[in-house]
């Protein structure tokens, strides 16, 4: 099957790619490289622009009319930059996905999935959280991801789309061969900057430890990156058969370990996996940030015959091993 990926060269986009090739299926790749990195598309069949850009979109069809599926992991996603600069956010990931979505529906697309996040979800009293739990974002992104699958719901009712909206928790590893990794120079999310105040002999700042979880700081539910690239896999493969319910052409999964994890005890799993333990720093919340949640579901284990494989401690080796390896992929941060 031949897979369309925008946000092909970045961090989870081009994990997926080298999943669906495993799995014997062909990528082709759509990234603007504003985060993504050429390097992450050697080998792949690469189109450098715009999702918004009807004409580069016209031209890989042109191209790959073969096409079955595209999946949209292009999107801005820190935080506090979003808190910073929302029009933009707003611009990159709402404006930008209407238009791209209007291009592929004119090139008779049926089949899209979306990279949605968990950052949507307002957390039940225990953290745990649903796909019909309440959503109440907190956050510029995260109402741009609450904004862009209520389009697309919309959408799907009066056009031939289907859209599967995969709520992401926390990615943390790297593509276990090493293709691939974490690519931005100053990582925003826990276990990049983890690594880094390891790397640099710094101590590790928790922003926030005033939250009401049992030790204070925030709780994450840490998925493996390599796992989330599974199942989008596993999504194409099965993909005219999860639409189950009220709404047959619209479907929402979260992608999970079912397991929730305070930043206090994240730290504590990567002390154990160090050779030198990384001190931690108490800071203040970031704006935006939340106290976070975990899935309670078992929805993408019944729909897709997916789940988690993959531990904190292997998500935490395989990012260590990853930074010390991209240099050779990626010179300028070695």
């Amino acid at each position: 099957m031949k897979v369309l990926i925008a946000g092909g060269a970045g961090f989870i986009g081009s994990t997926i790619a080298s999943c669906l090739i495993d799995s014997g299926h062909r990528p082709v790749i759509l990234d603007n490289l504003v985060t993504g990195r050429r390097e992450f598309t050697e080998g792949r069949p690469f189109y450098e622009g715009d999702i918004a850009d009807r004409a580069v979109v016209e031209r890989i069809f042109a191209d790959h009319p073969d096409i079955s599926a595209v999946i949209h992991c292009a999107a801005l996603i820190v935080v506090p930059e979003s808190v910073e600069h929302p029009i933009h956010y707003y611009r990159e990931n709402v404006a930008k996905t209407l238009d791209f979505v209007d291009h592929l529906i004119d090139q008779g697309v049926t089949r899209f999935l979306f990279s949605s996040s968990a950052a949507i979800y307002e957390p039940g009293d225990d953290f745990s959280v649903d796909e019909n739990s309440g959503v109440s974002a907190l956050s510029p992104y995260g109402r741009t991801k609450q904004f862009v699958e209520q389009m697309l719901r919309d959408i799907t009712v009066s056009t031939p789309l289907s859209v599967l909206s995969l709520r992401y928790f926390n990615p943390i590893g790297a593509d276990p061969k090493m293709r691939t990794g974490l690519q931005v120079p100053e990582p925003t999310h826990v276990l990049g900057k983890l690594v880094e105040a390891y790397r640099n002999g710094e101590a590790f700042p928790v922003t926030g430890v005033d939250y009401p979880t049992r030790d204070g700081s925030g709780l994450r539910d840490y998925v493996h990156v390599w796992d989330l690239a599974a199942a989008h896999v596993r999504a194409i493969e099965v993909f005219d058969s999860v639409f189950v319910g009220d709404d047959p052409r619209y479907q929402v999964l979260n992608l999970g370990t079912g397991t929730g994890t305070t930043v206090l005890e994240f730290v504590a799993a990567f002390n154990e996996v160090v050779d030198r333990p990384v001190a931690v720093e108490l800071a203040p919340r970031r704006p935006g940030d939340t106290a976070g949640a975990y899935t309670r579901s078992s929805r993408a284990r019944e729909l897709l015959g997916w789940h988690a494989e993959h531990t904190v401690a292997d998500g935490i080796r395989d990012s260590l091993a990853w930074f010390a390896e991209r240099g050779r992929i990626l010179s300028d941060l070695a």
